[in-house]
């Protein structure tokens, strides 16, 4: 035949295949802001008792010769029962073979996503929550922008919260903020000028949380923290008076023979030959004082 054009790789399209990278776009799995926080116990398949203190000893001054006061000291028990999460995943026996993109990897870490977003979800707004307390219970709240910049604007309205605490005999230990807090923290400065917000040197803040300290406590900026209408970016308090346990970790089971409800109807595995992926744990979450924090709004940004 004769020669038109120079021949160029273009000419084999068909024969030449891509090479394939990793999924770099596809971001690691983030953990629970609520877990970085909240301290953890130990949780069995029945579930625990926590003793909780109700009434403290007193001391008074005695003077000489006189009676010496008795006081007496109180506890009682809160229970923290095991709650089941899970999520299936359906794909065909063929995907399970090819791993198209690593797609079967990518699965498993948006499991540990989905996880600690509900998780988060229901430990702090009580979003599809089968726990009976949740920390957006409190009744303190502070709406971002409340402050005039003259007066401390950002850093002012932060640190009226920690009032709030402190006013009511509570404690301040640390902050649960959501990306969308970031943004007004940066520029955010005290009245001698310096920034409020100071990364924590001994971490990798690329991470999926970004670590440093807020009015000399702990701070975790992340997803998930804002509530489903956005308004509330952010939760300060004492996380002490919290609890999480986990009874083992996350468990998977895979079937090529149960039945699953795809688009509303059961269908079978065996017969359309398909594979699904089971990722179950269960999970505890106790509040023993919701007036122990205060959350933070921006419903007016």
């Amino acid at each position: 035949m004769a020669i038109t054009a120079a021949t160029t790789t273009s000419d084999f399209s068909g024969f030449l295949n891509r090479e394939q990278s990793a999924a770099i776009f596809e971001r690691a799995a983030r953990s629970s802001a609520v877990q970085q926080l909240a301290p953890q116990i130990q949780l069995g398949a029945a579930g625990q008792s926590i003793p909780v203190v109700t009434g403290k000893l007193t001391a008074g001054w005695v003077a000489e010769g006189a009676q010496k006061p008795a006081s007496k000291g109180a506890l009682a028990l809160k229970n923290m029962d095991p709650k089941k999460l899970a999520v299936i995943s359906v794909v065909s026996a063929e995907v399970v073979r090819a791993n198209p993109g690593n797609y079967m990897n990518i699965v498993r870490n948006q499991v540990g996503d989905a996880f600690a977003t509900a998780f988060d979800a229901a430990a702090l707004h009580g979003t599809a929550t089968p726990f009976s307390t949740f920390v957006a219970q409190t009744t303190k709240t502070i709406e971002l922008g409340t402050t005039l910049q003259a007066a401390g604007g950002i850093h002012g309205d932060i640190n009226a919260g920690l009032k709030l605490l402190v006013d009511d005999g509570k404690r301040l230990s640390g902050f649960a903020l959501d990306d969308r807090f970031e943004p007004l923290l940066n520029g955010a400065v005290d009245a001698g000028g310096r920034p409020i917000y100071i990364d924590s040197p001994l971490v990798d803040n690329a991470a999926p949380f970004r670590q440093g300290r807020l009015l000399g406590r702990s701070a975790f900026i992340g997803e998930g923290v804002y509530n489903a209408t956005g308004s509330v970016i952010g939760f300060g308090g004492d996380w002490s008076q919290t609890a999480w346990g986990a009874v083992g970790g996350i468990s998977y089971k895979v079937s090529t023979e149960a039945t699953v409800t795809i688009n509303g109807e059961l269908v079978s595995l065996f017969e359309n030959n398909l594979v699904a992926i089971l990722a179950e744990a269960e999970y505890g979450w106790l509040v023993n004082d919701t007036a122990a924090f205060v959350e933070y709004t921006n419903a007016t940004p």
